[in-house]
């Protein structure tokens, strides 16, 4: 670990003007400090903002949900307000991490995590994300667990947030405070795809600092939940998952909204598969046509292409679970 400056910030402005003289923003750590130590990450000063004022879940004025940035994993998962409405939300931290880390990570930090790509962690092989024009080493080594929606040529690492994918779903948005102004921005456009630049995971620009994901209002009632399919039930990232939500009217599905994680470089919004679920009565036979058409697009590697169908039987049996139908 190289040597680094400490500031405890005081309030959101004290954060945000250290931040814009290149401080790194921390609260639970548990990204930042593994990379610290590996050495992938070489910040001059880091900047502590666990002691600020976004530790709230609260109702919007439009009927939605905030979940400030500061909020534990753990604490995010438990609270009434995200369980009743959202359950997706809850089963996908539920299923992140450990416990150990849920009781540490945040929301914000969950968000902003790097990726799991072992050739991105060491700091002896080829990765564009770290070193921008060095190449991807994953494109020609081990690459089981990489994406197969979403790569360029620059990086397939796919995306680690369990989180993010039922946010994805949900259409949430990322407010951000900044030096000069705040502004929101869709999580669809916050999490950026690799293309030529791997190196830019986020529309996050100098000095700003996320405050809150916001949850916009949704039809009710809302069925939605998550699913996650890994090598291990414990402590291991997807290797497919699928967020789904779906609003029911009058025994046919008014609205439809399914995300993808662990095949995707971001969370991997799912339109073919929600077109030809809308106006639709719930059926084994709906839910396996609409998820033949969750792998569109996908470019597999050598060795994930396992993933292709893994993706469909994942979509498909959570369109079942949340939605029902004989």
């Amino acid at each position: 670990m190289h040597p680094f400056a400490y500031l405890r910030a005081s309030g959101v402005e004290d954060a945000l003007d250290a931040g814009h003289r290149g401080g790194r923003y921390i609260a639970g750590g548990t990204t930042l400090v593994d990379l610290m130590r590996q050495t992938v990450e070489r910040p001059g000063a880091l900047v502590d903002i666990s002691g600020l004022p976004l530790r709230e879940v609260t109702g919007t004025s439009q009927g939605g949900l905030r979940i400030g940035a500061l909020v534990l994993m753990a604490e995010a998962a438990a609270h009434t307000a995200v369980r009743s409405a959202y359950p997706v939300i809850a089963q996908a931290l539920e299923q992140s991490a450990s416990p150990q880390l849920r009781n540490m990570a945040t929301v914000g930090g969950n968000i902003m995590q790097r990726p799991r790509c072992p050739y991105f962690r060491d700091v002896t092989a080829a990765c564009n994300r770290r070193e921008p024009g060095s190449g991807c080493s994953a494109r020609h080594g081990f690459n089981r667990s990489h994406a197969i929606l979403g790569a360029s040529d620059h990086c397939a690492a796919a995306h680690p947030s369990d989180l993010a994918v039922a946010l994805a779903a949900l259409d949430a948005v990322v407010c951000l405070a900044g030096p000069d102004e705040s502004r929101n921005v869709p999580l669809a456009d916050f999490l950026l795809r690799p293309g030529d630049t791997p190196h830019r995971e986020q529309d996050i620009r100098t000095g700003e600092l996320i405050t809150a994901v916001e949850i916009p209002a949704h039809p009710q009632p809302l069925k939605s939940g998550y699913l996650k399919v890994r090598d291990r039930q414990s402590y291991a990232f997807a290797l497919a998952s699928a967020a789904v939500a779906l609003h029911l009217r009058d025994g046919v599905v008014g609205q439809a909204r399914v995300a993808a994680g662990g095949v995707g470089t971001v969370p991997w919004r799912l339109p073919a598969v929600e077109r030809h679920l809308i106006g639709e009565r719930p059926s084994r036979r709906l839910w396996k046509e609409a998820a033949a058409r969750a792998a569109e697009g996908a470019r597999p590697l050598r060795h994930n292409r396992f993933k292709t169908e893994l993706l469909k039987r994942t979509v498909e049996r959570q369109l079942h679970t949340v939605g029902g139908g004989t």
